[in-house]
């Protein structure tokens, strides 16, 4: 992995870098998470402190509190004497996540078909329809997003917060290992099972459903294990364009 090398740009207190006030911690770590999660930053790569002071315009303590809040979420390792990086799950990792993942996802499945949030699975279908079109766009840091907020907005129509919290930081440890195992604008996460899970869910067929999720999930992670991962990006690249990602989604 390279070392990334940022020429200074706005700061992201209001989303992506935009305007003149500095970041404040929380901003500066949603903005490194986002391109973690977008595969804009790949696993590896480094997260030197007077590099991000110059992108967001800020001191060293805002950048260091977002960096001890991303390795809190497993997204950032910091290591003694040689700084911030982008975590790099092992394959032993790669298994328990997805483990966990069949044993929360199938009770969300479970839940929702016995009519717990049905009546809001319009929404779910809208998520479906958006990552399609960032497909069809060419959009792989939006499909790569959305294709694990399927899953996340699923979980939220159980209800249930304490899933939903445990699911989203799976979720994002799944796409952090994605981003090390995938080539670059792939995806192994398929909309088209999505739709399938969806219909499934629609029709009131909870046990189809769940079969579905199951293969999806298994199918997902023997994906991932099929390809190298690509080299990181460097920073410039990562935080230069704000916005761009979402034009198409009208957000």
């Amino acid at each position: 992995m390279s070392d990334a090398k940022p020429s200074p740009a706005p700061n992201a207190s209001a989303g992506p870098m935009n305007g003149a006030a500095a970041a404040n911690a929380e901003s500066i770590a949603e903005n490194i998470r986002a391109a973690i999660l977008e595969h804009r930053l790949a696993p590896g790569a480094k997260l030197t402190e007077a590099q991000l002071c110059e992108v967001f315009d800020v001191k060293r303590g805002p950048v260091r509190q977002a960096l001890a809040q991303l390795a809190n979420e497993r997204l950032v390792d910091l290591e003694p004497n040689r700084g911030a990086f982008v975590a790099s799950p092992s394959l032993q990792e790669v298994h328990e996540v997805f483990e966990m993942r069949r044993i929360i996802e199938l009770a969300v499945v479970e839940r929702i078909g016995k009519g717990h949030g049905t009546r809001r699975l319009k929404s779910i279908s809208t998520t479906i329809g958006r990552e399609r079109r960032a497909f069809e766009n060419h959009d792989f840091s939006a499909w790569i997003r959305l294709s694990g907020e399927f899953h996340t907005e699923l979980a939220a129509l159980t209800g249930n917060t304490v899933l939903c919290d445990c699911l989203s930081g799976l979720v994002a440890r799944s796409t952090l290992i994605s981003a090390l195992y995938e080539s670059l604008g792939k995806s192994s996460c398929s909309f088209e099972d999505h739709e399938a899970i969806l219909a499934a869910l629609d029709a009131g067929d909870a046990a189809k459903a769940a079969d579905l999720m199951a293969q999806h999930l298994r199918d997902v992670e023997l994906k991932m294990l099929e390809r190298p991962a690509r080299g990181a990006v460097d920073l410039k690249e990562v935080f230069s364009r704000p916005g761009e990602r979402e034009k198409a989604f009208g957000a």
